[in-house]
């Protein structure tokens, strides 16, 4: 290599031994079920809330291998879900049987989505993504959110556990100026609502 060349790392590959480390492996486990169990509890009752009905869309975005899906389906057996992810393992793995599509965030608008969902679902992807992917996708889950979607971001100086390999630490003024372009109006934890549900909202629940 020459002098002043940086060595690029191989792009990542969301293969099985990816999902056994950061979610079966007992050493370097970072996602566990009663994690998805409160989130998922806290993004139902809050798109209820807004919906004043119960959640009957689900939209998960970077799914990876569903995991969302099977409690989903004990809290609200009734409602539909839907999980976009990259990976060819996880889709050929568990796409039919919890129902996982191929497709990336960057190109959200080319998974010929119905939409619109009561509760769009964003867990441990944005903080990968490129400016460009971001924009794309964070306006295509506007467009497709008929209650509330559920993105979790984290900020420079928030503390995480997990795959750092490709992280993008942004200030906290840099991602409330993606959401904000996108359409998206932060509501708290991790919460945020579309032009159409806004008006669901008080003012002191929005931080905008």
């Amino acid at each position: 290599m020459k002098t002043g060349q940086v060595k690029k790392s191989p792009p990542k590959s969301y293969d099985r031994a990816y999902f056994d480390r950061w979610y079966r492996d007992g050493r370097t486990r970072v996602v566990e079920r009663a994690d998805v169990e409160r989130k998922a509890l806290l993004a139902i009752a809050a798109t209820e809330y807004l919906l004043g009905r119960r959640v009957e869309s689900v939209l998960d975005v970077g799914c990876g291998e569903g995991a969302w899906q099977p409690v989903l389906a004990k809290l609200r057996p009734r409602a539909t879900y839907l999980g976009i992810d990259p990976s060819e393992y996880a889709v050929r793995r568990f796409g039919r049987r919890r129902n996982i599509r191929q497709g990336t965030f960057g190109a959200l608008d080319e998974a010929d989505l119905e939409g619109p969902y009561d509760l769009v679902v964003c867990v441990g992807v944005v903080n990968y993504l490129a400016p460009k992917e971001l924009a794309s996708g964070l306006q295509t889950i506007a467009a497709v959110t008929g209650g509330m979607a559920f993105v979790e971001a984290f900020a420079t100086g928030d503390e995480i556990e997990g795959d750092t390999r490709g992280w993008r630490w942004r200030a906290v003024s840099w991602w409330r100026a993606r959401f904000h372009e996108a359409g998206l109006t932060a509501v708290g934890l991790h919460s945020y609502v579309p032009a159409g549900t806004r008006g669901n909202t008080v003012a002191l629940e929005r931080a905008d």
